[in-house]
């Protein structure tokens, strides 16, 4: 081959490669018209849907998601419920017997397809439990759209997860993943995961939605409300304009969102205000003694967003609504479905920072969480504790707003039953250890590189990875990335021990010798993880002296951190279970020595950590 061909073949093959790792994503419009049989229980839907291809490749089928046929005996839920017993999620189960097993059925969930077309032309379909595979007319060519119409019929399930019909604390309707939902494609193919009743991925779209329903129904929703002016709830001087049949029609509009959820019910009010550089805030809730906390939202809720605007990047949308109406809590786009009976106002806002902060790590940064729900809850859960830290500072002056995540961390690590947080969020064997593997390793997964990198380089990753991938769906990889880049770090050997194994962390003061004009400390690593090591001393005049042990495998030192100024030793090789370290410290000069004074280190045994000098 001559040198010019080798050379053309060369070019040609990094554009190809290129074109085919070029980042897209699928788009979507949706316009429904609903009308709902409040008394049955049912609603019948229309639905006129654009659908846009921007990948580079051609597709013959798509899938929708029809989430309620879960809801239902011998279903797949409820087959993995009854598998796992005691194991499973508890509010699937009563007495570690599937609640879905005991659905009456008339109450069972359904989402009946009557027909659906592309571009006029039938279609054929196949149901597989929660997954429509829908065979297409007509090929949809990379960067092109085609449109979908179709009629279908639901009946509202039993509350048991998330969705259904009158909740433990009598909402009438909660209506989430209600609709047949096109599935996401992108790079990994399509995300046909079967609901199971855990987590979710699709393409951001735009929503038309017309809801009619009985007028003595108030709505909440996530969107704008096009007509607040002629329905009940949103405006004190409404001229609520019904039908034949007395129901009002709801206009709602979004853009750019994952999903559109609402909920309804006859004793809903309504508390709206505007939080400074956004958004507009609804507060859809039962006023009665048990929902006091939701009278005393407001200023939290206002010092929530902008705290979250700050640090994590600015709230895209223009409204967000906290309704009432879940099993717990659950996020949706631009609002949240949560319990509203509160013993206090943290509780509650613990509730509402969490699933607030959804709104970033999961809606506007969009990650497939049914493949990695370490990052959707994970970042998540760090968001909220960081909040809560703001919100409702600790009398005891706990030094990070971690320490107790760390601790449960270290308390379940003791059970012996932790799972990879690498595996598909459904396919964990334990409730308990899908928790911690994607709601704590995922938090601490941050913790860890703040004390990795230093906590000023993690706040500008996190800022990085919002500016670079929102209204995107980034992976870890795309995150890794950035915080590589911003510290400089060779970070890969941290996030394949701590994401993709169970193996801990374990470091110790295994010796210390007082000298004449010095002090001699030997540390051991006695866990599987290596760790860059942040070592200090506190004098008997209470001064602390903190010296850092780099970790090889970085390669580059951290040189700052909002825990204070330290010194940088020689580093400390993976592959060398001992370092010892001698300080300009006599014993007369020391009170304290240790191991992270900042209690960030997820180490699993802090017994043999500090030495009190005495």
């Amino acid at each position: 081959m001559s040198k010019g061909f080798l050379g053309l073949f060369l070019l040609l093959f990094s554009i190809v490669s290129a074109q085919q790792n070029a980042y897209y994503q699928q788009s979507a419009k949706y316009r429904m018209d609903i009308d709902v049989n409040a008394e049955k229980f049912t609603y019948e839907g229309k639905q006129t849907f654009e659908y846009t291809n921007n990948s580079p490749d051609e597709l013959n089928v798509v899938y929708f998601h029809l989430y309620w046929n879960a809801f239902k005996p011998n279903s797949m839920m409820d087959q993995r419920v009854a598998g796992q017993g005691k194991n499973g999620d508890s509010r699937l189960q009563k007495n570690g017997i599937s609640r879905l097993a005991s659905i009456p059925k008339d109450q069972e969930g359904a989402q009946n397809i009557h027909w659906i077309k592309q571009n006029g032309k039938d279609l054929k379909v196949e149901v597989q439990e929660t997954i429509m595979k829908v065979y297409l007319a007509e090929p949809i060519k990379s960067h092109s759209s085609t449109t979908f119409t179709m009629e279908w019929d639901a009946v509202i399930p039993q509350q048991i997860r998330r969705s259904g019909r009158n909740n433990n604390e009598g909402v009438d309707m909660t209506m989430t993943q209600w609709y047949p939902k096109i599935a996401e494609y992108d790079y990994d193919g399509w995300a046909t995961f079967d609901y199971i009743g855990r987590e979710f991925h699709a393409p951001f779209s735009d929503f038309d939605v017309t809801i009619k329903i009985n007028k003595e129904y108030v709505i909440g929703a996530g969107g704008i409300l096009e007509n607040p002016a002629e329905v009940k709830g949103y405006d004190p001087a409404a001229k609520i304009k019904t039908d034949k049949d007395k129901k009002v029609s709801w206009k709602w509009t979004a853009k750019n969102i994952l999903d559109f959820a609402w909920s309804a019910d006859r004793d809903y009010t309504i508390k709206s205000f505007d939080v400074q550089g956004g958004p507009k805030v609804y507060l859809v809730y039962q006023k009665n003694d048990k929902t006091k906390a939701w009278e005393e939202a407001q200023p939290y809720v206002t010092k929530y967003f902008q705290i979250m605007n700050a640090h994590f990047g600015k709230y895209v949308y223009p409204t967000y609504a906290f309704i009432q109406g879940g099993d717990g809590g659950m996020e949706y786009g631009m609002c949240t479905m949560i319990l509203g009976e509160a013993k206090n106002i943290e509780g509650l806002m613990g509730l509402m920072a969490h699933e607030g902060a959804h709104s970033w790590y999961q809606q506007m940064l969009a990650t497939n969480e049914s493949m990695r729900p370490w990052m959707d809850e994970g970042f998540t859960s760090y968001a909220e504790g960081y909040t809560m830290y703001q919100l409702f500072p600790p009398a005891d002056q706990i030094p990070n707003p971690f320490a107790k995540t760390l601790e449960a961390y270290r308390n379940f690590i003791k059970k012996g039953i932790e799972e990879p947080a690498v595996w598909l969020g459904d396919h964990h064997d334990n409730g308990s250890a899908y928790t911690y593997a994607s709601y704590v390793k995922g938090e601490l997964y941050l913790v860890q590189l703040g004390y990795i990198m230093g906590e000023q380089n993690l706040a500008e990753t996190l800022k990085q990875y919002y500016d670079q991938w929102n209204l995107k769906h980034p992976s870890d990889r795309d995150f890794l990335h950035i915080a590589q880049k911003v510290s400089g770090m060779d970070l890969k050997w941290f996030q394949n021990y701590w994401i993709n194994t169970t193996k801990t962390i374990d470091y110790g003061i295994k010796d210390v010798k007082y000298e004449a004009k010095s002090t001699t400390i030997i540390l051991v690593n006695k866990g599987q993880v290596p760790m860059p090591i942040d070592f200090s001393v506190m004098t008997t005049d209470k001064k602390v002296v903190t010296y850092q042990i780099p970790l090889n495998m970085t390669h580059t030192w951290k040189d700052k951190d909002i825990y204070g100024d330290f010194t940088t030793l020689k580093y400390w090789p993976w592959t060398q279970k001992e370092y010892t370290l001698t300080i300009p410290y006599t014993k007369s000069q020391l009170a304290v020595l240790g191991i992270d004074f900042s209690q960030r280190l997820a180490d699993v045994n802090m017994e043999d950590n500090f030495v009190d000098v005495k």
